[in-house]
């Protein structure tokens, strides 16, 4: 099988191009870096360029979309970054599989972002998908949701969320993922081709970016340990997320792609277990002998979401798909492990 990964030198999508050639996959990379792997067959390019994109997808049978701008962003002039390589890219792409008449399995890299605040359960109503969070709530130190019934206004409590749940993106990234996922779906309902939306969770590992605008808190949080610096944990540190090891996302990657009979659809990559970002910070100091302890800053920042926990059941049924790399076996190595430039 020769599978087109796309962004197949960055974060995620090296570890899928090793991961699928040690499974004896022939791989092609679509990237503007080199491909780490030398078994990895290069094409150096972006994927919002048409040209090189019509011969990334010549003779390919499968195709996994990696390539991506990821992170929350500065701020809404962010837009049309966003828009260009998420969106654009995305269209680019598809419109050369069209060309090929591609019916082969196409697997995307979503993102648990779609979901907003997702799934909450309120003590009167029961399950709810919470309200954006209110400024005065949050400059008060009020930082758990609120019910949106009516004028109810309870705290209201977090609940797994699975993949039917209705999706609220709350930043310009979160909006260009989702519209990701409506472009590849059209493409498999006009095809017939097999589309796959893997929807990550809290990424985390060796070879993470380093701290930029765009890093995720994991990466932040790293950057500041090795520059002697405490990590500085926003709110009170009680968000709630799924960390999970880059190599069981591969590992979810080449079983969307190879699976036999796999059912085309939406599946959340995350390990099962919730840890909060405060017991994160807390891991990877611990992980450097605790010799810093984090700073919980009480600050907030606009389009941050509580809480946001995964039901994986889907992967595990359809996919045969479970994390293997223990929340604290994955912090104490990311804690030590070289960032990307």
């Amino acid at each position: 099988m020769k599978v087109l990964v796309t962004g197949g030198s960055g974060f995620i999508g090296s570890r899928v191009t090793r991961h699928l050639l040690d499974a004896g996959a022939e791989v092609r990379v679509l990237d503007l870096v080199a491909s780490m792997d030398e078994r990895a067959e290069m094409i150096t390019g972006d994927v919002t360029d048409s040209r090189a994109v019509d011969i990334a997808v010549r003779d390919v049978d499968a195709v996994c979309h990696q390539a991506a701008k990821v992170g929350l962003g500065v701020d809404f002039g962010d837009v049309g970054a966003y828009a260009a390589a998420n969106d654009l890219g995305t269209a680019v792409l598809l419109g050369a599989l069209w060309r090929r008449r591609f019916t082969g399995r196409l697997v995307l890299a979503g993102s648990m972002v779609v979901y907003g605040e997702a799934r909450a359960r309120c003590a009167e109503h029961g399950v709810v998908g919470p309200r954006p969070r209110l400024s005065a709530d949050l400059d008060a130190g009020h930082f758990e949701p609120r019910c949106p019934v009516g004028a109810c206004g309870r705290w209201v409590t977090w609940e797994p969320v699975d993949e039917d749940a209705p999706t609220d993106p709350r930043s310009v990234y979160a909006a260009t993922k989702l519209h990701q996922e409506h472009l590849c779906t059209l493409y498999g309902r006009e095809t017939g081709a097999c589309v796959l939306t893997l929807r990550y969770h809290n990424v985390n590992g060796p070879g993470m970016p380093r701290d930029t605008p765009y890093a995720g808190v994991a990466a932040i949080f790293r950057s500041a340990l090795a520059l002697g610096r405490p990590p500085v944990v926003f709110e009170d540190g009680s968000q709630t997320r799924d960390f999970v090891h880059v190599d069981d996302v591969a590992r979810a990657n080449v079983l969307a792609l190879t699976t036999p009979g796999v059912a085309p659809g939406v599946y959340n990559i995350a390990s099962g277990e919730p840890h909060t970002v405060g017991e994160m910070a807390a891991a990877l100091t611990a992980a450097l002998n605790g010799r810093l302890t984090p700073i919980v800053s009480g600050h907030w920042r606009p389009g941050d979401v509580r809480h946001i926990v995964a039901s994986a059941a889907r992967a595990v049924v359809h996919l045969g798909f479970r994390a293997e790399v223990p929340f604290e076996q994955g912090m104490a190595e990311f804690a030590t492990s070289p960032l990307r430039g």
